[in-house]
């Protein structure tokens, strides 16, 4: 489960965590639907992360994380087949099913926990 502490609420049901270089690297290319989960990518330090859709075939909503877990940005319905740099380094990248964010009341400085 996927959880943002600061507004008590749950963002995604299922968490899937990507930490080597071919699940960064592919992360949701030709996967059909999210549906209620959640993509967590791990980095090994905080850096740019920045983001394509290529291959993916529904918006999202993304998170970047600093190493606290706190949201430092935040994009809502990321649209396929775009790209996206972020302002801010992240420590993780969380992609959530478009909606996620808004549903949730999620803003940046929230803190974002999760259960495997």
């Amino acid at each position: 489960m996927l959880r943002n502490n600061t507004r008590k609420a749950i963002l995604a049901r299922d968490v899937e965590l990507c930490g080597d270089i071919l699940e960064k690297a592919t992360g949701l290319m030709f996967r059909r639907k999210l549906d209620d989960k959640a993509m967590v990518f791990v980095f090994d330090k905080e850096r740019t992360i920045g983001l394509h859709m290529l291959f993916v075939f529904q918006s999202i909503d993304v998170l970047w994380l600093d190493k606290d877990k706190r949201i430092v940005e935040l994009k809502e319905d990321f649209k396929p087949f775009t790209a996206y740099t972020p302002s801010n380094k992240a420590f993780y990248v969380v992609e959530l099913p478009s909606g996620a964010i808004k549903r949730s009341r999620t803003k940046i400085k929230d803190v974002i926990s999760w259960i495997l």
